[in-house]
């Protein structure tokens, strides 16, 4: 009688298999990058003192520690996710706000058609400049100059991204850019998802470009509102900034050329904030030998209707002792004309006007 019941379920549950779906199978990945050293700097301050510290935003690229994950639901569609945290090696805080997951916390849907994703996430304004910025955000470079740069992340936000045959096209859309008020870039005190307010914190960006790997152009549009109590200025939903970018890169050989040019228009809530600029930038990288890098950037920040210019220049020489370890080093120079104060390193100090220099070594090694 035992022997039929279960001759009975096993002809049962074969009936029904063809119309159950395959297992799924997923993938987790557990990834990082720790990245330190040290900086001198001159003209730290009014007085034109030097200062040599361990930096905390980044080195050759900012720390972190992710977790990546991919579910195959068949047909060619996927369940993705990222959670990713800052780490400022120099005190083993969090960053990007004191957040826990700062530079990626989303989730989505991955087909042929694109990749859709919910939560925080890069915009198009960060993913722009991904292939022409030859420094990225390194110690010294552009990041200086516009911090929102390696900084370009929406809070509660919906995003797009899709390539097809060399073209890509992208977009975000969020409903309240900042929700953290830790000061920064990276907390800027606008959470929006404001009732009655249609602008409140809100945050739109996209992008348009070709990429035939031997050279590529792209175009981003990004612009966002302020709310009472944002950063910079922006303390109403009318006020915003706005930024308009053009890059472009071309492989010679093995040489990388990296051009570009970011307007700005800031209309704040009160004029003294106001900002209209255009950043300039050309780079070129180099491999010296097989283990052996040397990177070039030359910026031009030209603030309009003002005498209050910066030019940067810098070269990074990396040296890699693994797939996964490297040793680096960079020299660097800003000169600020006027009353500018844009500091060499990416969240230091100068005196208003003085020109600074600066070395900065460290090692970097990821997993």
């Amino acid at each position: 009688m035992r022997k039929a019941a279960l001759c009975a379920a096993l002809a049962t549950f074969a009936a029904m298999a063809p119309a159950m779906p395959a297992m799924a199978q997923s993938q987790v990945t557990i990834y990082g990058i720790l990245d330190s050293g040290l900086v001198y700097t001159t003209n730290a301050n009014a007085a034109g003192d030097s200062l040599v510290k361990v930096p905390g935003l980044t080195g050759s690229v900012p720390s972190r520690i992710g977790f990546r994950g991919v579910e195959d639901l068949g047909g060619g569609l996927q369940a993705v996710f990222a959670l990713e945290t800052g780490v400022s090696l120099d005190t083993g805080t969090t960053g990007q706000g004191n957040r826990l997951f700062g530079r990626h916390a989303n989730v989505g849907l991955k087909g042929s058609w694109g990749t859709l994703t919910l939560g925080r996430q890069v915009n198009m304004t960060f993913l722009a400049q991904a292939k022409s910025d030859v420094l990225g955000p390194n110690l010294f470079s552009m990041s200086s100059i516009d911090l929102y740069i390696p900084n370009a992340r929406s809070d509660n936000a919906v995003g797009y991204l899709g390539s097809f045959n060399g073209l890509t096209v992208g977009a975000t859309y969020s409903l309240g850019r900042d929700a953290s008020s830790a000061g920064g870039p990276g907390g800027t005190n606008c959470a929006g998802e404001v009732a009655g307010n249609s602008k409140a914190c809100r945050q739109v960006t996209g992008l348009v470009g070709y990429d035939s790997g031997a050279w590529g152009v792209n175009a981003s549009y990004d612009k966002m509102y302020g709310n009472t109590g944002a950063a910079a200025g922006l303390t109403t939903s009318g006020s915003s900034d706005k930024r308009v970018t053009v890059n472009a890169y071309a492989m010679l050989g093995a040489a990388k050329i990296g051009v570009g040019v970011m307007d700005r228009k800031k209309v704040a809530a009160t004029r003294a904030n106001d900002l209209e600029s255009d950043l300039y930038y050309i780079g070129a990288s180099y491999p010296l030998s097989p283990l052996m890098q040397l990177d070039a950037q030359v910026a031009r920040h030209d603030v309009k209707n003002s005498g209050n210019d910066s030019t940067l220049s810098v070269l990074r020489l990396t040296y890699y002792l693994s797939k996964r370890t490297a040793v680096y080093t960079s020299l660097g120079h800003m000169k600020n004309a006027g009353a500018a104060a844009i500091a060499l390193d990416a969240g230091g100090t100068v005196g208003a006007g003085l020109n600074q220099s600066g070395i900065s070594a460290g090692v970097r090694h990821t997993f």
